[in-house]
């Protein structure tokens, strides 16, 4: 039986291969739900992540034709962050922040045995339904204002994840105390030095005002931090409802501000000039999406918090810094011949348009 197409599932690349046989036969022994899992899956890899790689299981021929699909979760190849990639840790977040936030996948299991495909994994069932690249689809019919009510039914998912009663929740140990905006700009700052290379700018003057202007730490709350549309999946039948947040590597309990200024790096809006919108990743450009500026708006008055927009600056500025340092440690392994992924070419560019839009916002332009 031919493996059924899968939206945004492509052949596994030929390094990111692994002996499917024993991953399925450990699966089979080692499942929370053995259900339809008497066969070997086949087997594809889902291509539009930069970080961690991730592959559909589809066991015969998948949920339409009776079957069930899994997703499975691997660290890339190659040099890798101190602390990033951990997949235990994204297991076991999940799992305990489901009975609160029940929009995270249901998890089936956790390998640490390096020696069944060749590095750490965890399984879980797949959340059916869409999930948004760079443009809404025309198929799936949604005007203006249903664009505006998906927009708005995302800005509340991340309200809703922020208002997750922690010790309720078990995720409360995650927390460090205070200095978590301290933490972020002296790590971030690391990391970017650390994955620098000859052909990018060396942020130095950004990360100089980021140091000088930090705020002092919200309350904290449980932090997705790499919340975009292409981590949500929305309802098969109701495409302005989100029934799915995935991808939770970075998540930890810290400052909202800057898990919202992080999410609005990618928010690429359609006034916004050409070098932006041409490394634009997800639909934030089209009509009835907020501006960032509404965003803001939307999220601040919907939990009640009173920000004026020179201290947003901060928080913008940080996520711009972020997401270069996210694409400078791509672009790094990429530069050095660590991946042959031709979609991680393009990620020395974003880095530089990120480092002027830094500048434009450290000068009080929009």
């Amino acid at each position: 039986m031919s493996v059924a197409p899968a939206p945004g599932a492509a052949p596994v690349r030929a390094e990111d291969a692994f002996d499917v046989e024993r991953a399925a036969t450990w699966i089979r022994e080692n499942a929370s739900d053995t259900a339809g899992l008497g066969t070997t899956p086949e087997v594809t890899q889902f291509v539009g992540g930069a970080s961690n790689l991730t592959y559909l299981l589809r066991y015969e021929g998948g949920p339409d034709a009776g079957g069930r699909d899994l997703v499975l979760r691997r660290p890339p190849s190659g040099t890798k962050a101190k602390g990033a990639h951990d997949m235990r840790r994204e297991h076991d977040l999940q799992a305990a922040l489901a009975p609160s936030f029940p929009l995270v996948p249901t998890m089936v299991g956790y390998c640490g045995d390096d020696g069944v495909i060749g590095s750490e994994f965890y399984v879980m069932d797949r959340v059916v339904g869409t999930i948004l690249r760079r443009d809404v689809p025309d198929d799936l019919g949604l005007d203006r204002d249903s664009v505006n009510r998906l927009c708005r039914n995302a800005v509340d998912t991340l309200v809703t994840l922020h208002e997750v009663e922690l010790n309720a929740s078990g995720l409360g140990a995650l927390d460090r105390g205070d200095g978590y905006v301290r933490r972020q700009v002296e790590g971030w700052a690391t990391r970017y030095r650390r994955a620098r290379t000859p052909d990018v700018g060396d942020f130095e003057a950004t990360m100089a005002w980021l140091d000088a202007h930090q705020p002092a730490d919200l309350p904290h709350v449980l932090v997705h931090n790499d919340f975009r549309f292409d981590n949500l999946v929305l309802a098969p039948g109701d495409p302005t409802r989100v029934v799915g947040v995935l991808d939770w590597e970075l998540a930890t309990v810290g400052d909202p501000l800057m898990d919202l200024g992080s999410a609005l790096a990618y928010w690429v809006q359609a006034d916004d000039d050409a070098p932006s919108l041409a490394i634009r990743l997800q639909p934030t450009h089209a009509p009835g999406m907020m501006t960032r500026a509404e965003v803001v708006e939307h999220y601040l008055r919907a939990r009640s918090l009173d920000v004026t927009p020179g201290q947003w600056r901060f928080y913008e500025v940080f996520g711009a810094f972020r997401l270069a340092g996210i694409a400078q440690q791509i672009h790094y392994r990429f530069h050095h011949g660590q991946t042959t992924n031709p979609a991680y070419g393009a990620f020395g560019d974003v880095v530089r348009i990120l480092d002027a839009r830094c500048t434009r916002l450290i000068a009080g332009a929009p």
